[in-house]
């Protein structure tokens, strides 16, 4: 195979987005929130993976999170990653890890990324239908859920657990 043919290849080949988030609570097990300025809803710190510079959706996370809210913390486990199928874009496999329990020095600390966040807030678990839209709700709950019980990485499809066949 020629190395014309290899990128025609490459080129023919399905394409998917990823992105990857950090799950940050506080000392009461709230969950930070942060406030997009362009979409509604809100989401987790994070972003696209930036996977043609070679970074990994660990690096993105630990990336995204200090340009979003100015901190440099290195991310924890992988509590999930979800395949979410979309219309008019590739699916995106998200990626999400632990970013730990902050301390007040830590929220007293963040500084927004004014040019793409409104606002950040810690919404209590009960609360956070109300803030997250679509899969990202589900998504966030069952990275809560796989916290608190230990069992590890879940996999999910748009923000559930895969039916089994």
């Amino acid at each position: 195979m020629t190395i014309s043919d290899y990128a025609a290849y490459i080129a023919s080949l399905p394409r998917i987005l990823a992105g990857a988030a950090a799950l940050f609570r506080d000392a009461e097990g709230r969950v930070l929130l942060v406030e997009p300025n362009y979409r509604k809803g809100w989401a987790l710190p994070g972003g696209t993976v930036e996977s043609d510079m070679g970074e990994t959706p660990r690096q993105a996370a630990r990336r995204e999170t200090l340009e979003e809210i100015g901190l440099d913390l290195e991310p924890g486990a992988l509590l999930a990653v979800d395949w979410v199928p979309g219309e008019g874009r590739p699916p995106i496999a998200a990626y999400v890890y632990d970013g730990g329990v902050l301390t007040e020095a830590q929220f007293g600390a963040i500084e927004l990324a004014e040019d793409e966040l409104l606002s950040w807030r810690l919404v209590a678990r009960e609360d956070l239908p109300h803030y997250l839209l679509g899969s990202l709700g589900h998504r966030v709950a069952a990275a809560l859920d796989a916290l608190a019980s230990g069992t590890g990485t879940v996999e999910l499809e748009n923000g559930l657990p895969p039916k089994r066949r």
